[in-house]
């Protein structure tokens, strides 16, 4: 087992459970700000924490004689600021797309239909040229049936709300392929830093064509906007631009999708919603698809008798 890979996995199920706690301090922040003003301020806090970060790493990293983590030439300077001006993009529409949706759907309907992006990513992945394993389709196919139990407490029928969450699912597997292949090419954290000040930059100018923000409402609203900016952005999708390097984005979309277990029992720890028996086996067979996209290949192929 590739120990780089788990570590990587890891971290992007961390990831998950910062994401997941989010749907809870969102839904509260919402009470007081519209979906573009906390957008804007979660990305610019996000973009900000960054910078100090990315001066320590490179003290750190010339203390130590390492290469300088910045891009050297005209290319990788181009690399850099087209890969974190898309990764930026697609972040402002998936991100802006659940939150409209959600104001017009369920909480169960969107949390399910958003983690579809999970069935989304190999499809992607197909048409990029990519090969996606028996084992590997086995964990998207338990994962979204977990997702299912999960989430869903009726029929799916799809209103205009579900429609749009349905947008943010391909908007956030395009976000995860993006990612997939700019991060091998460049610095991450840079990446990631230049991402939320794209999306920043597009979520304020909604917020000023489209919405009224006071400063009342955000100072009463700021416990849950300094969560999303310092945790959501600046931790999350940060550990996501690192993390996802190397690493099979379909394996990846499953551990990002653990967000909506965590949501589940971020709500149940500190909302007190309590979780049926079915909420929890979808819990379980998320864990599981997890568990075994991490498990080599070859256990899984039948062995050949070969002949003297």
């Amino acid at each position: 087992m590739d120990i780089k890979q788990v570590r990587n996995t890891l971290l992007l199920v961390f990831t998950a459970l910062v994401w997941g706690c989010t749907f809870v301090v969102q839904s509260l922040g919402s009470e007081y700000v519209e979906a573009s003003t906390l957008l804007a301020l979660r990305h610019w806090i996000g973009g900000f924490v960054l910078l100090p970060v990315i001066a320590l790493m490179d003290a750190y990293g010339r203390r130590k004689g390492n290469p300088p983590a910045a891009p050297q030439t005209r290319e990788e300077k181009r690399t850099l600021l087209i890969g974190g001006i898309a990764c930026g993009v697609f972040l402002f529409l998936a991100a802006t797309t659940q939150q409209i949706g959600i104001g017009q759907t369920t909480t169960a309907k969107a949390g399910f239909i958003t983690a579809l992006y999970v069935l989304i990513v190999p499809f992607f992945a197909l048409f990029m040229g990519s090969k996606i394993s028996k084992k590997i389709w086995l964990c998207v196919v338990m994962g979204v049936v977990g997702l299912y139990l999960l989430c869903m407490t009726g029929g799916l029928s799809l209103s205009p709300g579900d429609t749009m969450v349905l947008l943010c699912a391909f908007l956030f597997a395009g976000h995860i392929l993006t990612i997939d292949h700019f991060s091998p090419k460049t610095d991450g954290v840079r990446l990631s830093c230049i991402q939320f000040f794209t999306a920043a930059v597009l979520n304020t100018i909604c917020m000023f064509l489209f919405e009224h923000p006071t400063i009342a409402n955000i100072q009463a609203a700021m416990l849950p906007i300094l969560y999303a900016g310092f945790l959501t952005c600046g931790v999350g999708f940060t550990l996501q631009v690192v993390a996802q390097r190397g690493l099979n984005p379909t394996v990846a979309s499953l551990a990002m999708s653990l967000e909506s277990v965590f949501s589940a029992l971020a709500g149940w720890v500190i909302l007190h919603q309590v979780l049926t028996g079915r909420e929890l086996s979808g819990c379980l067979l998320m864990f599981a698809a997890i568990i075994l996209a991490q498990l080599p290949d070859s256990l899984f192929s039948r062995k050949r008798d070969t002949a003297p």
